[in-house]
């Protein structure tokens, strides 16, 4: 078996078993899409169906209507839920389109007029004779249920949509109708067809066509799964597109900040090979020093503010001391304690040579003799002792001259890095330490670190400026990049999902046009076969019925395409309203009647309108043909179709409905259009003091209406049995103005016009020598002088005599 084949026979499975059937054939789709398939698809079980509350369809019994448009005391529409054709007729203003509303809204909740849809617009849903209730009730017989259920619809506000419909089932209880599963049936197999419904099939905008068409395809649950697909990736799509709309704005902000080296490095992260730093990103935003410290320039401005100026009191001080040791020591030198130090070495000098040669006194200077005694010894250590306590002075401010020289050079100490603006400054600072001469190192020193703590007040304060300026556009921007940081981790989280999100949108988008192709070619099918038996005296053949483009496209249309005696065309370029409609009901009836719906009944609202007489003898065949095997109520005011059903002896129920005062609306069983148009007649004779010329005219021509019905009935019953063409039959009766030719068409079987004497002698010999006569004057009220019968009341007595025998099978056989 092929592929082809294979799609085919998987397209009659349900959606549920259909979808999981694609899916295990599919080994490209990834896991995580598929279970978005099915997450999207949700209770795809009630897509096409509805969750089945019984073992067979749901038929429609008694209709209850209280208080619903044009309905106000309680009007009961009385159906038998089985299948055939029921007609409720009416005239406009009867009620009866008021039944057909209050019966869809009580399945759906809603309906074309009273919900603002139409384009007539929203009208008044509560009866205005009937204000305190307004319900809507049906008997629903269910097939294996042992007794009917009930389904009530109550209105319990102001407002249309304030109403609760509930259930009740034998043997389940009362559950609310939300909970019994038809809401995706009434959409998928609408069993309700108004006339605001029929046009907008097919006078709507191309879309809305399309969307009509696609609905009744049973796509619904697959159209829905893509809404959500297309609805998650709509919002994956808006975090990542977010993330990169707002990435140029934050380049141009980032560029803006100037040097700034932390811009410089949000630029690098966020363009990373494998995806932004957030951990970097994080660490800007924060504050903190990024990992390979790289903020040169900011650092070098953050050391020139911070760089510490010497202490210009401190060295003031040290100066001051320094000079205060030098001028000290100057004070001293030229004096006897300037000497005293030395004398004292040439005496120690002295002492320590008498020591080395004890023997000998002489002076190892001047040569005296006897110079360098034990005494001269004596007096030598004293004098020694006394010079030291001389020179002790002069070692003190020499000591205190090195110590203030130190402290001075000890204050000059030269940073690790110094801005560039302060290099000579602290250049010339730092020579002060290699200045020996304490007086220069005095005045270098003071002067140097005056003009370097200068130095260092305007460059600090520059720096502070330009640190300042750079936080400011800093902080200006790192909210942004904050921002962006964070959409650009959501992004990054959402392009896995994203993509797994496209994947099962594109599965759906190709599985539904795969199901929808396929199920269109059936339906088409259905559809032309259906037109076929509408399309009576219409040159137009229906050569194509299919749908372009998808739920979500921006072009999607209906196609229909047409051939005109043999020219193709389009549909809705060439057919009248009529055709249209007719057209309208081919592509409606085909899905209504599919064995899946769980509804046994299809509701028809206004679907004669604009058909020519073919047409509607075409719609009653096609009703009777649904009608096998559905129950089908149509509601019109249009007499032609109750006249096509019993003219071409098709089974129909006909009901009536009428209006009276406050909204009062009762529906009987019709009489037929013979009895009708004769008991019309007999009002007419029975009337006193009736006008001449009502009795001339009118009632010959009320007389020759039940005949010229009976004779059109008779003429479909014998059409119906030799198979003779249904257009030459329509064409005599919708041309011929004269009983006798019609005649023609119930008396013979070859489906020509006799001769007049050859019908009047078919006549007489069945129906007697009065028959023509009586034809002959009836066909006189539509002439000028008329006919006026001597006893009205017998003339019309001998109409219906005739009527009734011209109408049995068994006489015109």
């Amino acid at each position: 078996m092929d592929d082809a084949t294979n799609r085919t026979s998987d397209s009659a499975l349900p959606l549920p078993d259909l979808v999981e059937a694609r899916l295990a054939g599919d080994r490209k789709l990834s896991a995580p899409a598929k279970a978005l398939v099915r997450e999207a698809l949700g209770d795809a079980g009630d897509a096409e169906g509805g969750t089945r509350t019984s073992a067979g369809p749901v038929y429609l019994g008694n209709i209850e209507v209280t208080g619903f448009r044009g309905v106000g005391a309680k009007a009961l529409l009385k159906l038998k839920p089985k299948p055939g054709v029921t007609l409720v007729v009416g005239r406009n203003g009867s009620g009866k389109s008021s039944i057909a509303e209050a019966i869809e809204t009580l399945f759906t909740g809603t309906n074309a007029h009273c919900s603002g849809r139409h384009p007539g617009h929203a009208v008044r849903w509560r009866n205005l004779h009937q204000g305190e209730r307004t319900v809507v009730e049906a008997k629903l017989t269910v097939e294996g249920d042992p007794s009917p259920s009930t389904l009530t619809r109550t209105w319990t506000g102001d407002a249309f949509t304030d109403s609760e419909a509930v259930l009740k089932r034998p043997g389940q209880g009362t559950v609310p109708l939300q909970q019994v599963g038809w809401e995706q049936a009434t959409r998928t197999h609408r069993p309700f067809l108004s006339y605001a419904d029929l046009d907008n099939l097919i006078n709507g905008k191309p879309s809305e066509m399309y969307d009509n068409i696609a609905a009744i395809l049973g796509l619904d649950a697959l159209n829905a799964a893509a809404r959500r697909l297309t609805a998650a990736k709509k919002e994956l799509d808006a975090v990542v597109n977010a993330e990169k709309d707002r990435k140029p704005l934050l380049h141009a902000a980032l560029e803006e900040v100037g040097h700034d080296d932390r811009a410089l490095k949000a630029l690098m992260a966020m363009e990373e090979k494998d995806g932004p730093d957030h951990g970097v990103l994080d660490a800007l935003i924060a504050g903190a020093p990024t990992a390979d410290e790289g903020r040169l320039r900011e650092a070098r401005l953050e050391a020139a503010a911070e760089t510490e100026s010497p202490d210009l009191d401190r060295v003031g001080a040290a100066v001051d001391a320094l000079r205060i040791a030098v001028a000290d020591v100057g004070d001293l030198k030229g004096t006897a304690a300037a000497d005293a130090h030395s004398r004292a070495a040439l005496l120690r000098a002295a002492l320590d040579h008498n020591d080395r040669h004890a023997d000998d006194t002489a002076c190892p200077v001047c040569g005296a003799e006897q110079a360098l005694d034990r005494e001269w010894a004596a007096q030598a250590e004293a004098q020694i002792a006394a010079l030291l306590r001389e020179a002790a002075a002069v070692r003190e401010a020499e000591a205190r001259l090195r110590t203030a020289t130190r402290a001075l050079h000890d204050l000059v100490v030269t940073p690790r890095e110094i801005p560039a603006a302060l290099a000579e400054p602290w250049k010339t600072w730092g020579d002060c330490r290699r200045i020996t001469d304490p007086v220069e190192l005095a005045e270098r020193a003071l002067k140097a670190a005056v003009t370097l703590t200068d130095a260092c007040a305007i460059v600090a304060g520059a720096a502070r400026e330009e640190l300042a300026a750079m936080d400011e556009r800093w902080h200006a921007v790192a909210g942004l990049l904050a921002e962006w940081t964070n959409l650009s981790r959501e992004a990054d989280a959402a392009k896995p999902r994203r993509t797994e999100v496209n994947a099962a949108l594109n599965w759906v988008k190709k599985l539904t046009t795969e199901v929808r192709d396929l199920r269109v070619n059936a339906f088409e099918g259905h559809t032309q076969r259906i037109w076929e038996k509408l399309r009576r005296q219409s040159s137009v053949d229906l050569t194509r019925v299919g749908l372009h483009g998808s739920e979500r496209a921006t072009v999607r249309k209906l196609v229909m395409d047409v051939t005109v005696d043999d020219t193709e065309a389009s549909a809705l370029g060439v057919m009248s309203q009529g055709e249209l409609h007719s057209l309208a009901l081919s592509l409606f009836l085909p899905r209504a009647a599919t064995a899946d719906s769980p509804f046994g009944f299809v509701v028809i609202d206004d679907p004669v309108q604009s058909m020519d007489p073919a047409k509607v003898d075409g719609l009653a065949q096609v009703l009777d043909e649904l009608g096998r095997d559905r129950q089908v109520v149509v509601f019109t005011h249009d007499t032609r179709l109750p006249h096509a059903f019993r003219s071409q002896g098709l089974p129909v129920t006909v009901l009536k409905v009428e209006r009276g005062e406050q909204s009062k609306v009762h529906v009987t069983c019709d009489t037929d259009p013979v009895k009708e148009a004769v008991d019309n007649a007999m009002a007419l004779a029975r009337t006193e003091n009736c006008s001449e010329t009502a009795l001339r005219h009118v009632l010959p021509s009320l007389c020759r209406e039940a005949l010229a019905t009976a004779l059109v009935e008779a003429a479909w019953l014998r059409r119906n049995r030799t198979g003779l063409p249904a257009e030459d039959l329509q064409a005599a009766v919708d041309t011929t103005e004269r009983l006798l030719p019609l005649a023609s068409f119930a008396l013979f079987d070859d489906g020509s016009v006799h001769s007049d004497e050859e019908v009047k002698e078919s006549f007489r010999s069945l129906y007697g020598r009065e028959s023509t006569v009586l034809i002959h004057q009836c066909q006189q009220g539509a002439h000028p002088g008329g006919f006026l019968p001597q006893d009205p009341v017998a003339f019309v007595r001998k109409v219906e005599d005739l009527a009734h025998r011209i109408r049995k099978p068994e006489v015109n056989a």
